[in-house]
């Protein structure tokens, strides 16, 4: 699996020696738990907030997002997003292992862990790998005064039509300013990256976060609107090199690490 996903980074267009000097790159974990029931919504939270979560922190990844979409109440299918850091492949590789070694994991989780199939605590579980660009290598805590239960992330995933064209929306991102952008308009963003490892390739996903929607509204009439992005946008070279988005609108859980 790791030769596999390395291979796979030797063909994404911001894998190259020049770089050597930027901050090593993090790869990201989101792990999507998708549910139909209140009572499973609790047995999964429960477990996030008492095994799983302290388990990740033992192995000394601290910032751990955990989330809930905006519908979820109205939703037919539920869903549950845990975001986290993972500095290098082989740790990735090596995670669930080292978790399931650690007894205070299985103690704490052990209603969930030992659940009988005809109570699963779960529908499906989708998992995500993705890696950081290379003007953003690192996963930001975002600096928020609000409470947690008014905050919004913003996750959005952007599809293209080929790999050639979708590395076109990642040199967008990147050499193009677009990452500028959302910084000079204070976005807080806590991530942006290339999946490697998913079921809508080629694509990217980042996030964003904001102190409330009214915020989050604010910055985004902000950004339709500068001149940076008009001009950027309207650039012969970066036309049609988005085919699909997705925005999904979370709020954080109260034991998030962010």
């Amino acid at each position: 699996f790791v030769k596999i996903l390395c291979a796979a980074l030797l063909s994404l267009p911001f894998f190259s020696s020049a770089q050597k000097k930027q901050p090593a790159a993090e790869f990201y974990n989101i792990t999507i738990y998708k549910f139909s029931s209140a009572a499973q919504q609790v047995t999964i939270e429960d477990f996030l907030q008492s095994a799983y979560l302290p388990a990740l922190h033992r192995q000394h990844i601290k910032s751990v997002g955990v989330f809930t979409p905006l519908n979820n109440d109205t939703a037919s299918s539920k869903s549950l997003y845990i975001i986290f850091p993972i500095k290098t492949l082989q740790q990735a590789n090596d995670l669930a292992e080292k978790i399931s070694k650690d007894d205070q994991f299985l103690i704490n989780g052990k209603t969930y862990l030992e659940a009988v199939y005809t109570d699963a605590p779960f529908k499906r579980i989708e998992n995500i790998l993705l890696k950081a660009f290379p003007l953003a290598p690192i996963l930001n805590t975002p600096k928020l005064a609000a409470a947690k239960s008014e905050r919004i992330y913003e996750l959005r995933s952007y599809e293209s039509a080929t790999e050639n064209i979708f590395k076109n929306k990642v040199k967008m991102f990147n050499e193009g300013g677009e990452i500028d952008l959302f910084k000079r308009l204070n976005f807080n963003a806590v991530f942006y990256s290339s999946v490697i490892a998913g079921s809508h390739m080629p694509n990217l996903m980042y996030m964003t976060s904001f102190e409330n929607m009214a915020d989050r509204d604010e910055h985004w009439k902000k950004f339709v609107a500068d001149p940076q992005w008009k001009k950027l946008s309207a650039m012969p070279e970066y036309q049609n090199n988005v085919s699909k988005i997705e925005i999904t609108l979370l709020k954080p859980a109260s034991y998030s690490d962010y």
